[in-house]
């Protein structure tokens, strides 16, 4: 009896479906993702094999580094409502007066590094220009005259008035930096009762 032969059809997958949700996906991503604002005073932490995260919130940054050869200190505060109400506490302490606009403004920064008497002037700049290295001096915190001192002050009474909650503080300092200069951080945070804070460093492998 003659086999009966069954024609062959070349098969296809229709991969429309699977291209419009990887599209999808990608689209999701690109609009919710947000992007690493540039440092306006980069340091190369050192290395650790610590991985616990700094909290997201109720923290102050204080970043050590070095610009033309000289030491630097930024500070920075998470959160808006605390930062316009440590702005508003400085204000009042150095009889000066912020706009509406430059409150706003303030509240956008991350993390600063001038005297606040050139505070407006750094606002008036544009993000891109503030991030620019060599714009931002550092703020004061010698024995004359030690502004450092007065944020970590003013930011921890801003963050208990807005959130009811005592701030968490953070070092942030080159791998090259002088232990001098950042003990001269930890003295600062001493002297108003704070002896727990995080060292922030970079991650490595644990058979470095």
């Amino acid at each position: 009896m003659a086999k009966v032969k069954m024609s062959k059809k070349a098969t296809s997958i229709d991969m429309t479906a699977m291209c419009d949700v990887a599209f999808l996906l990608l689209t999701f991503f690109i609009l919710t993702a947000t992007a690493k604002a540039p440092e306006p005073l980069p340091v190369d932490t050192p290395s650790s094999t610590v991985q616990t995260k700094l909290p997201e919130t109720d923290l102050a940054t204080l970043t050590v580094g070095k610009s033309n050869g000289e030491s630097q200190v930024f500070f920075g505060v998470k959160g808006r409502d605390v930062r316009i109400k440590t702005l508003e506490l400085m204000a009042q302490k150095y009889n000066l007066t912020f706009t509406e606009d430059e409150i706003k403004q303030f509240s956008l920064v991350d993390e600063f590094g001038v005297p606040i008497e050139a505070m407006k002037q750094l606002l008036a700049m544009k993000a891109a220009d503030r991030a620019k290295p060599g714009t931002q001096p550092g703020i004061p915190c010698d024995s004359i005259n030690n502004q450092l001192k007065d944020w970590i002050y003013t930011a921890r009474q801003a963050n208990i008035d807005v959130a009811d909650k005592e701030l968490q503080f953070a070092i942030k300092g080159d791998a090259k930096e002088e232990y001098p200069q950042i003990k001269k951080i930890m003295d600062i945070l001493q002297d108003q009762k704070i002896n727990s804070f995080n060292l922030v460093t970079g991650l490595r492998g644990k058979d470095y």
